[in-house]
């Protein structure tokens, strides 16, 4: 049996070995830096396997491959600025229910992400497909709610394929994956990993669930709106209801097998859970390896993620917070965007302005994760085995801050309401309890073990991709029914008619016989 393990998996990699370099086009155009993370590492994969890649963002990425072709493209300074309103505004409301974080947050980033319109009439962008040079064998798009930009592998007549950050339960219906709201929760409701739903929580998952649909509808309305102002009647596109259908493979920032939860998924749905994670870590920074080669009480790396700035944190809660850390007998490296203003000196805290994140957690020496719970760095923190303390703000990040901690990987608290001596309990607790430290490792051994990694999965099924000119065979006939189809109500609608119309003749006819009975 173990021999016939050894020759698959090396079957898996002769055939992802076995691909010529095709031609890449990646848009990656979100807004938000953790987004670019994923979406730049699949590139980097690419690049790294001796494609040529392409890629299109609109911020500048902390590290690109220097294989990789970059375009930038420009934004106006009031389109960077909406983002970022959003991000403050949503540092001052208590997102710490999830239902409620996510219908807040994404209403009001939705909004911010829809004037990324600009970003296709660009003429960097325009030039891709306008310019008869251009050949691409293949366009990946970085999704978040911007299905327009799909649009692009149409122009260029090409196959598609989609990366998301995020679980199957975001954006795999239109995949025709199936919608089993009895037992597979919606996005942000947590529940107990393997075990069936309450009827409390089956009525609560399909409110959710509904109430998920509508959103989206109404993101989609907007979204079509945006689509007809870019391209108005193009005859050469499709219309916006259409544009999925030629989605060939989505590719999820996920592992449904280690993290739940366990669900149908079809064949289109690829799950590259840790994509961002490294085979092995690169060298860290010279002034990083030093600070960290000697902490004898071990280190711990304080991120609140790219997306939140000092100017949207109070002051008083950044006080409360150094005051904490600076007393500590571990180091502290602390992901600080302004280093002309951090939050004071201390010998055992080393600010920076970027932190390799995924390689820092790498490191033996950290033995804690103060982190505000953003998909990325839950799974590079789940992957290398790192116990957390979450202080969540918006979008996801409440509901994989439940999460962790219902797997007991560490300890939830709000940055809203933080005050200096919780925080320092909820520090101890967790560096000191080894409930956490060794629950967590216990599931990376579980989330690293897969047939082949997540690296390999990523080159396969690109590859494939383009070995099969889009593999339509892929696709779930679902994709391309309309809602009376898929749901067979013009079946039932037929079999309810028929009914009735036997129903009434057999009424018709128990009548007649009566009355020519009664008429005896």
């Amino acid at each position: 049996m173990v021999g016939h393990s050894n020759f698959l998996a090396l079957h898996i990699v002769a055939l992802v070995a076995g691909a010529h370099a095709a031609n890449i086009l990646g848009l990656f155009a979100s807004l938000s830096p953790s987004h670019l993370v994923i979406q730049m590492s699949m590139a980097r994969i690419l690049a790294e396997r001796g494609h040529n890649v392409t890629v299109v963002t609109v911020l500048k990425p902390p590290l690109l491959h220097k294989d990789i072709t970059h375009i930038l493209v420009p934004l106006e300074e009031h389109d960077l600025q909406a983002f970022s309103s959003v991000v403050a505004g949503l540092t001052k409301t208590d997102n710490s229910n999830a239902y409620t974080s996510m219908f807040r947050t994404v209403r009001q980033m939705s909004e911010a992400f829809s004037k990324m319109g600009s970003v296709m009439k660009h003429d960097v962008v325009r030039n891709l497909y306008e310019h008869s040079d251009n050949r691409f064998d293949l366009v990946i798009v970085g999704y978040f709610m911007n299905s327009f930009q799909l649009a692009l592998a149409h122009k260029l007549k090409v196959p598609l394929v989609v990366a998301l950050s995020n679980p199957p339960s975001f954006l795999g219906d239109i995949l025709g994956n199936p919608y089993e709201v009895s037992y597979v929760p919606a996005m942000h409701l947590t529940t107990e990993h393997g075990n069936p739903m309450s009827f409390g929580k089956r009525l609560i998952n399909l409110l959710g669930s509904l109430g998920q649909r509508l959103f989206m509808f109404v993101i989609e309305y907007r979204n079509a709106r945006t689509y007809r102002d870019i391209y108005g009647d193009d005859p050469t596109l499709p219309s916006y209801g259409d544009l999925n259908k030629n989605i060939s493979l989505v590719f999820f920032a996920s592992h449904g097998i280690s993290e739940g939860p366990i669900r149908p998924n079809v064949p289109a749905v690829i799950e590259v859970g840790g994509i961002q994670v490294k085979d092995e870590p690169d060298t860290l920074p010279q002034n990083m390896e030093e600070f960290l080669k000697d902490a004898p009480h071990g280190a711990i790396l304080l991120s609140l993620g790219s997306n939140l700035k000092k100017d949207h944190l109070k002051s008083d809660t950044v006080q409360k917070m150094f005051n904490v850390v600076s007393k500590l007998k571990q180091k502290v490296i602390w992901k600080w965007d302004d280093l002309e203003n951090t939050p004071g000196k201390s010998e055992n805290t080393l600010y920076s302005k970027w932190v390799p994140q995924d390689d820092i957690l790498a490191h033996p020496n950290i033995t804690l994760f103060i982190t505000h719970a953003g998909k990325g760095g839950v799974t590079e923190a789940q992957y290398h085995g790192k116990p957390m303390l979450a202080l969540p703000v918006f979008g996801d990040q409440p509901s994989n801050a439940d999460i962790m901690v219902k797997q007991g990987f560490g300890l939830k608290q709000s940055l809203l309401t933080l005050e200096e001596d919780s925080f320092l309990r909820g520090i101890q607790e967790v560096l000191k309890n080894p409930k956490y430290s060794e629950a967590v490792k216990s599931f990376s051994t579980l989330y690293r073990d897969r047939p082949i990694s997540a690296r390999q999965t990523l080159i396969y099924w690109m590859e494939y991709v383009i070995r099969y000119r889009g593999a339509p065979h892929l696709q779930s006939p679902l994709v391309h029914m309309n809602y009376i189809e898929a749901n067979n109500l013009d079946v039932y609608a037929l079999v309810l008619g028929v009914t009735a119309a036997i129903c009434s003749i057999i009424h018709f006819v128990f009548r007649l016989i009566f009355k020519r009975l009664n008429a005896l």
